[in-house]
Parts: C-alpha cells; structure tokens; sequence
C-alpha cells in the first residue's frame, strides 16, 4: 500500500490497556484557563518515568463549560486506579487550585467515582464550604483572590495507551515538517490526544536496556545513525525518524486519529521526502489493542 508514494508498511502498533479521566478547567479568560491546564498536563510524557501521561484535548467555549467561562478540557491517563487518583490530586492541587481565578470540574459524567475537590478542600483548613447543586456536589474553598470552585468527584473510564506511527522520511527537516502537519490534523479528533512535546517523540523506546536498572532504552533499530552497528529497519533513504504516540478513550478515536494523521503525513508525499510510514509493537505479545495501518488506511467504502 502506497499514499501518494508513501508506503504505508503492513504491521500494527501495539497498544495496551490504561485508566482515564477528563478534567474542565475553567478560569476569568482563555489565557488562563490554558496556563492551568498547561502546567497540570507537563511532564506527563510516558508513564514510565512521569507517573501518568496528559494533554490537552481542546479548547472550550464559555457556552461549553459547567461555570459559563472560557475553559479547556484535559485527559489524565494511567497504568492504576491508585496511581491516577495520586497524579490528579497532586496535579490539580499544585497546578489548577494555583493558578489565578481558575476552576476544576469533571469532564465525565459515569464511571468509577475519584476524588477531586473532595480532597483539596482541606486546603481550606476548615472554612470551605460545600454546595450541592442537584446530583453533584461542589467545594468552594478559600483563595487570596476570591475562592477556588472545585467539583467533589471525577469520573475514570477504561481507556488506551500507546496507540503510535513512526514517520520515515529523507531528512529531519522532512520528518519534522510531516509530523506538524500529522499532529495538526489529530488534535481536531476529540478523545485523544500525543502527550509527548508538541505531540511528537524523537527518543522512541524499546523494552529493557543492557543496564540493568533501564527499564527502557533507545529503538537502535530505528536510529539512523546506527545503521552500520545495528540490525537497522531503515533504509538507506531514511536519515531521520518521528513518532506519534496516541492515547485514546476508545479504540475509534485511536483508528481515527491514526488515518487523519497519516494522511496528513503523507500529503507531502514521496517527493516531499516522506519514505514510510510504520508503527511499533512487540509481536503482539503485550499489549491486546493492535491498530494495524493498512487497515485503518484502506479506502472507505461508499454506502
């Protein structure tokens, strides 16, 4: 399978089971909605030295949010149900209860029940005030500037990690350019989001390392400076490789932003230096979600 020269190889990325939750922070304006929610979703890379993987996944409009302002809607995943409630209380406690004028409220409505202003309220030190407004209960919690406004439970839902494609392209300038293009096209998908910088990873990784205390090391296979010392993937052509990692509430928004991203990979085509694209995985052995690119990539039949 080629799109537009590019040839799209027949393999699958290997994605494996994680805990999620959404979050809406709201706050006086968009400027500092989106400080909270950028300081609550950094160093949320990869959960193997970060605790949790988060991003942003879209802006919202005061017509969209629960308090009537400007806001912006997060995604928190992670590997355990004790490790999600930690990273959202120590996120949320240090990065949106901080943040001027902001608020915080779930952005699930079913789901097992995690605590959000249910344990930051204490931070009030006995003066926060709980307010129930039908079926959900609320906490209004002393601030220097007024009061924190925080929703007594989020909600978690079974979600995925690790959905991925790798670009491979002539040069880094021709894989950086494919992957901003990619990147832009998949944040317009709503349920996911590429918690890595600016949704792409340079440091893909394998399982284990010959040092003994690395639980991952870099993909040799796939660096192009390793061709002549390693068993390379790559061919000649490829001085330069990319990845996109996704994280998805469910296998269609995986699928989906996987075909958009591609696509937009690809529409700079063969002669805009793109030579493949792939995905990484682990035979299958892993992780049970499997996204594989030609299938996902196969043309839509019409109805």
């Amino acid at each position: 399978m080629k799109i537009n020269g590019v040839l799209i190889e027949d393999t699958f990325a290997e994605a494996f089971p994680m805990k999620a939750t959404r979050l809406l922070i709201t706050a006086a304006n968009a400027n500092w909605a989106m400080h909270a929610a950028q300081a609550l979703t950094g160093f949320a890379t990869s959960v193997i030295a970060c605790g949790c993987e988060a991003g942003i996944e879209r802006r919202l409009k005061p017509a969209e949010t629960p308090d009537g302002r400007p806001g912006v809607s997060v995604l928190l995943f992670a590997t355990s149900t004790k490790e999600l409630t930690r990273q959202l209380q120590n996120r949320v406690g240090q990065c949106v209860l901080t943040a001027p004028t902001s608020a915080c409220f779930a952005g699930l409505e079913e789901g097992d029940a995690l605590p959000l202003g249910k344990a930051l309220r204490f931070f009030g030190d006995g003066h926060q005030i709980a307010k129930k407004i039908g079926s959900k209960r609320y906490w209004r919690v002393p601030v220097m500037d007024g009061e924190f406004l925080c929703e007594d439970v989020t909600r978690m839902t079974k979600a995925i990690g690790g959905g991925n494609f790798l670009i491979l392209a002539e040069t880094q300038a021709d894989a950086l350019a494919a992957s901003e293009l990619a990147v832009a096209a998949m944040r317009k998908i709503p349920e996911v989001i590429m918690p890595f910088p600016g949704g792409v990873v340079r440091s893909g990784s394998k399982v284990g390392s010959r040092y003994k205390t690395l639980p991952a090391s870099t993909n040799d296979r796939y660096c192009p400076t390793l061709k002549q010392v390693v068993t390379s993937a790559l061919p000649d052509s490829v001085g330069a490789v990319l990845e996109i990692v996704i994280d998805g509430l469910s296998v269609e928004a995986i699928n989906e932003a996987t075909r958009v991203g591609v696509a937009a990979a690809c529409s700079r085509g063969r002669k805009g230096g793109i030579v493949a694209i792939t995905a990484g995985n682990y035979g299958g052995n892993l992780g049970p979600f499997h996204f594989k690119l030609r299938e996902i990539m196969a043309p839509r039949r019409r109805r």
